[in-house]
């Protein structure tokens, strides 16, 4: 397991809702998918989830699966009202500049080390 603050400190990223404490977050294993019902069926406590999706769906299924994080690949932001429902639930939306794939790759990385 890991700090969320430990894997931010290895990519390029924004925080888009600061005001959720990331140092709270700890991280065991991420997922990638932009299949609403793969994601609910596939969380797990502790869970990064890497998407390019950004509509306000999102936030419900990481709500409803206790999912702490999710990472947008690509630049790719959610409108401001998906920031705002997220801070409001506790999520951290993380956007990074790295391809899903890469961004995803760098915390299997850091779980995997020995």
């Amino acid at each position: 397991m890991i700090k969320l603050q430990d894997y931010l400190n290895k990519i390029d990223h924004v925080v888009l809702n600061p005001e959720v404490n990331v140092e709270n977050v700890e991280l065991n294993t991420g997922y990638v998918s932009d299949l609403l019902s793969d994601v609910m069926g596939s969380a797990k406590d502790n869970m990064a989830w890497f998407t390019i999706m950004r509509h306000m769906n999102v936030i419900a299924v990481a709500s409803m699966a206790d999912i702490p994080c999710i990472v947008f690949g690509k630049n790719t932001p959610p409108e401001q009202a998906v920031i705002d429902k997220a801070t409001e639930e506790g999520i951290v939306l993380i956007k990074t500049s790295l391809p899903v794939f890469d961004a995803a790759g760098v915390l299997y990385q850091l779980l995997h080390q020995d």
